[in-house]
């Protein structure tokens, strides 16, 4: 249609003519700008490599280095990460490659920030091959989470490198490694406020409340929501379990190692018997009432889903209990037969689990809770997870 021929036309056909022109033109706009008001999922993400603007959530695998190769460790460059929709991922089919360019780096790029490995954040960019993968290049956003975007320079809250824990709770100890990093962290974590044993039954409804039943707790091996008031002794109740057995140091319940909440958690009645004092390592029979967990005559392995929680929890308790303050100096070793020495392992098993399993929501607000409300003091391993290695490789 020229120029003329709307001149000439009646009033009638021409408010006729932009509606149509308007009915035809608006899917147009709308299918080509597929703005980024709308946050995808890393599936949908992967599956709409087309070029177009979007903005995506996902957990933080690692770093990837070529078209099938993420590094979750030993990182070499803060210019890309691999998200996934499960912090669990393993395939990268099923991850997409963002690329972190010089303003996010800081904040975001791992080699700089490695405890961002497990953590959810949410970019946006455009949706368009990276090394050869299904990517996202050129963000214009990243934040931590779901949130609100940060200015670029903005660094990791509330936990990890940068956090705001660093430059206060953790300031004797950034910066450190090894003996003088367990030194540091020692130094800090004794100073707590120590609970009585039926304290702790309070601590543990709080802390390992269920974030989708605020009535219930989550049993640790079990992962069974079951309410907070069915605590005690009997069959299918739930009870305190010592993750580092007490009888490892035979510091028993008294205020101390045998009430600090950093290493108990709610467990069925049944199954914290049948884990009873075994040190930690994988294999063995399933245990019916836990599923993902395994067992045998020396050892136990936790389900997936808190073996690094298990070993952070360990490796808090080593470097909390020194033998300086009139309780065992308490240590991980390699060893599936310790008795009752201060000794538990394996630390090769809990080492390679805290790489397994980074910390999640769950396990940071619980370490929140205990410095918050009932010890005051933090997990560093939670909070660092990369600290393990630095300490004991």
């Amino acid at each position: 249609m020229n120029m003329k021929s709307v001149t000439r036309s009646r009033p009638g056909r021409l408010i006729a003519a932009i509606v149509l022109a308007v009915t035809v033109v608006t899917p147009v706009v709308v299918t080509g700008t597929a703005s980024a008001a709308t946050t995808l999922t890393v599936a949908q993400a992967l599956a709409a490599q087309d070029g177009r603007s979007a903005t995506v959530t996902g957990y933080v695998i690692g770093q990837p280095t070529a078209t099938s190769t993420v590094i979750t460790a030993n990182y070499t460059a803060d210019t890309a990460i691999a998200i996934a929709d499960a912090a669990t991922e393993t395939s990268t089919a099923r991850m997409l490659y963002v690329q972190v360019t010089a303003e996010w780096r800081n904040s975001f790029g791992l080699l700089t920030n490695p405890s961002l490995r497990g953590r959810q954040i949410t970019a946006t960019g455009t949706l368009t091959a990276y090394f050869s993968h299904g990517g996202l290049k050129t963000p214009t956003a990243m934040s931590l989470g779901g949130g609100t975007t940060p200015s670029p320079t903005a660094s990791p809250s509330p936990t990890g490198t940068g956090g705001p824990y660093d430059s206060t709770y953790y300031a004797g100890a950034v910066g450190k490694t090894g003996t003088a990093l367990r030194g540091s962290l020692h130094t800090i974590t004794k100073v707590q406020t120590t609970l009585s044993y039926d304290q702790v039954w309070e601590a543990l409804k709080d802390t390992d409340q269920d974030p989708a039943n605020s009535a219930n707790v989550i049993l640790l091996y079990s992962g069974r929501s079951q309410s907070k008031s069915s605590n005690g002794g009997g069959v299918d109740d739930w009870n305190r379990e010592h993750v580092w057995a007490k009888s490892h140091g035979d510091f028993g319940t008294a205020n101390g190692p045998g009430t600090d909440v950093h290493h108990l958690r709610p467990e069925d009645v049944s199954v914290n018997s049948l884990r009873g004092n075994k040190d930690f390592d994988s294999g063995g029979s399933t245990v019916a009432e836990a599923p993902g967990c395994y067992t045998d005559a020396d050892s136990f392995e936790p389900r997936n889903a808190v073996k690094g929680d298990v070993a952070r929890m360990i490796l808090y308790m080593a470097i909390r209990y020194e033998g300086d303050d009139g309780w065992p100096n308490l240590e991980p070793n390699d060893s599936v037969s310790n008795g009752s020495a201060p000794y538990l392992g394996r630390i090769s098993k809990l080492l390679a689990w805290n790489d397994l399993d980074p910390p999640d929501a769950f396990e940071r607000r619980r370490n929140q809770r205990i410095y918050e409300r009932w010890q005051g003091n933090r997990n560093p391993f939670v909070d660092h997870p990369e600290w393990a290695r630095a300490i004991w490789g």
